[in-house]
């Protein structure tokens, strides 16, 4: 017996320890090019996580299919935590827009940095000032207000079918812009009448005076815009809908191991505490958000559930969000 216990704890220090994660540097595949919103988010809160992990995460920009080459390339990875996938809202509507077979269903959440809130900004010309304004000018003027749109399943399209599934179908025209940029340029030259946009792309034209803003589409009011109101106090029919909002995310392989998805979440939960980074949002108007774990998971699932039944009921869907088992949401 003594030779057995002799033999086996011979065996046992002779073992090799396991490998404590991370023992090599992790690849961050970003999913828009350089210089974007999703870039410039995850360029400035991840040199906080390396110094928490004691590793470097090395940085890639993969462009293509609206991040779906991205988002394909990291679920087919070795779901180690070396690879992780720094990606916004999108991949939510990639089955019902006919995108790609996958989304965040693929994935586990290591964190939710933070989420735009959407607003309406009318030019400054226009004669009405607020939501009440805006919808009883558009009975009166059918046919007559301009909204800017940068095309199906973009924002503007999600906040325009939200704001029909409350009012019914509005009888206004969509001019179609490239992106908010050329839309907001439009409304300050007074080529449509309305866009919506979130608040950081809008606020400065709103202090220069060059638009205003019509109504945050939030349940409360935003910290840059505390005088706007919110959408729930012109009608409550939005309340069920909200907070709804374009979000910065960082996401491994949904076959991670829990102990590695942990350290993961806490270094990046640690990095989004850092002054520099919360001034970072603070300063392009974003509501930080830091959450992971169930909280973040139940966010992507609402966002998910809300927006894809928006753009079906407003026939925007290439494919029913039945064919994949997403519920419709309550009211």
């Amino acid at each position: 017996m003594k030779r057995l216990i002799v033999l086996a704890a011979t065996l046992l220090a002779a073992a090799p320890a396991a490998a404590e994660f991370p023992e090599r540097e992790i690849r961050g595949v970003i999913q828009w090019g350089a210089g974007g919103s999703t870039d410039t988010v995850m360029r400035s809160v991840t040199p906080h996580a390396e110094e928490v992990l004691g590793t470097s995460i090395v940085m890639q920009n993969v462009t293509g299919g609206v991040g779906a080459i991205a988002l394909n390339q990291v679920a087919e990875a070795d779901p180690d935590g070396y690879t992780l996938l720094m990606g916004a809202e999108n991949p939510t509507l990639y089955k019902v827009m006919n995108l790609g077979e996958r989304d965040y269903a693929d994935f586990v959440p290591v964190v939710l940095l933070a989420r735009g809130t959407p607003m309406l900004v009318a030019s400054a010309n226009a004669p009405f000032d607020d939501y009440a304004g805006m919808m009883s000018h558009i009975a009166e003027n059918p046919g007559d207000v301009r909204f800017g749109s940068t095309g199906p399943g973009g924002l503007s399209s999600v906040i325009l079918a939200m704001v029909e599934s409350i009012e019914g179908d509005l009888d206004i025209i969509e001019v179609p812009y490239g992106g908010d940029g050329p839309a907001l340029t439009a409304l300050q030259g007074g080529a449509i009448d309305v866009m919506p946009v979130v608040v950081g792309a809008a606020i400065e034209g709103i202090r220069a005076g060059t638009m205003k803003p019509i109504t945050v589409m939030d349940a409360e009011a935003h910290y840059a815009l505390p005088d706007v109101q919110p959408v729930t106090e012109a009608e409550t029919g939005y309340e069920a809908m909200l907070p709804w909002g374009p979000f910065f995310g960082v996401f491994a392989p949904v076959d991670t191991p829990k102990d590695v998805v942990a350290k993961l979440s806490d270094a990046y939960r640690q990095a989004a505490e850092q002054d520099d980074f919360r001034k970072l949002m603070q300063d392009r108007g974003f509501i930080m958000m830091n959450v992971s774990g169930a909280e973040a998971q139940a966010y992507l699932d609402s966002y998910q559930r809300n927006t894809v039944w928006l753009i079906e009921d407003a026939g925007l869907a290439k494919r029913s969000p039945e064919e994949f088992g997403i519920p419709r949401p309550e009211k």
